[in-house]
């Protein structure tokens, strides 16, 4: 099954690339951005990577709301186990904002 998505996709670029116009110019493969010309490097870092950090956390946090519905939904089904359970992947999840808190990931950055 790889082995034939592989072929695939291969073959698909293949036929792409030989019957795609090719004519390439300068003001073509310029970096073109909402009608401003492009200053400077294009990695230079417009954004800190505070920004980046809490996203991941948001995304994080997100994900443990999102298992807790359902785990709250079957909660009789599951009895004290998987009680116990949810109380260690809460912890865990503590743990890991008490240390982003600690490190100063929180920290916003202007």
């Amino acid at each position: 099954m790889v082995a034939v998505a592989i072929g695939l996709c291969l073959f698909i670029l293949t036929l792409g690339s030989l019957f795609r116009p090719h004519n390439p110019y300068p003001e073509k493969n310029r970096p073109y951005e909402c009608g401003v010309d492009h200053v400077g490097e294009a990695a230079g870092g417009l954004f800190h990577v505070q920004y980046f950090v809490v996203a991941i956390l948001f995304v994080v946090f997100d994900v443990e709301a999102m298992f807790l519905f359902p785990w709250a939904v079957v909660l009789q089904d599951i009895g004290f186990v998987g009680y116990l359970e949810m109380f260690v992947f809460i912890f865990l999840l503590l743990v890991g904002f008490a240390y982003a808190w600690i490190k100063g990931a929180l920290e916003w950055v202007s």
